[in-house]
């Protein structure tokens, strides 16, 4: 029996992005569901995932009332995926800053690990990142990795994929964290549990359409986080 796979990615007006992601995860010619839960983006996101005519994938869309946040989206995309018994979850940005084509990457590496995190920073990554940008999100995770002293070279990242037929006693409601420090602290919730943390490289492209929603000071929330998490263990 094939396993059932669902990827997802939150959205907030990605209305320049959403058609070409879609059409990207479509041409893998796997078989799998597309989650898309959008915050109710004023610029038509959820029109244009609705209008979308799909040949390989099932695409799903869950349209809430108003902006809750990349934690809760998460959290909803988890549980679902439980409750629906899915094998395989798969998470990613829409923005086209993760590949959708390194999709087979993630379910292969999946098969023999719990968890996978599509990293910038080992052999064979790349990021798009330049200045202080880079700077700031390379030592970010250097700090992070110290702090916790976890065997992992990236925190932050979003693209990320989960094993749940060995992930069944794990929850993400678990994770206290709000916003963009959600991410970090999911890696160290599974570290806590005893999980293997599998990477592989990634190359993040930035953003060709659209405005990041990441304000400048979440770099700084998040390391403040880092050390509540430090404290509390």
């Amino acid at each position: 029996m094939s396993e059932k796979i669902l990827i997802f990615t939150a959205t907030y007006n990605e209305s320049k992005n959403i058609e070409k992601f879609i059409r990207l995860i479509d041409s893998l010619k796997i078989k799998l569901d597309l989650l898309i839960v959008d915050d109710n983006s004023p610029d038509g996101t959820s029109e244009i995932t609705k209008k979308f005519k799909t040949k390989n994938i099932n695409l799903k869309l869950v349209s809430r009332p108003k902006k809750e946040g990349l934690d809760t989206a998460h959290k909803l995309a988890f549980r679902l995926s439980k409750e629906k018994k899915y094998d395989f979850l798969i998470t990613m940005d829409a923005d086209l800053s993760h590949d959708p084509l390194k999709i087979p990457d993630f379910l292969k590496a999946l098969k023999s690990d719990t968890f996978v995190i599509g990293s910038r920073y080992i052999t064979g990554g790349k990021s798009d990142l330049k200045g202080s940008r880079l700077f700031m999100s390379y030592f970010g995770n250097k700090f992070i990795k110290n702090v916790f002293n976890i065997e992992c070279d990236e925190f932050t990242s979003s693209y990320r994929g989960f094993n749940l037929k060995n992930l069944t006693k794990f929850d993400l409601d678990i994770v206290s964290s709000k916003g963009y420090s959600f991410f970090m602290e999911t890696v160290f919730q599974i570290n806590k549990k005893g999980f293997n943390i599998k990477q592989i490289p990634i190359y993040f492209s930035e953003r060709k359409e659209g405005v990041s929603k990441i304000p400048k000071i979440e770099i700084f929330r998040t390391l403040f986080n880092v050390l509540k998490l430090k404290i509390k263990k």
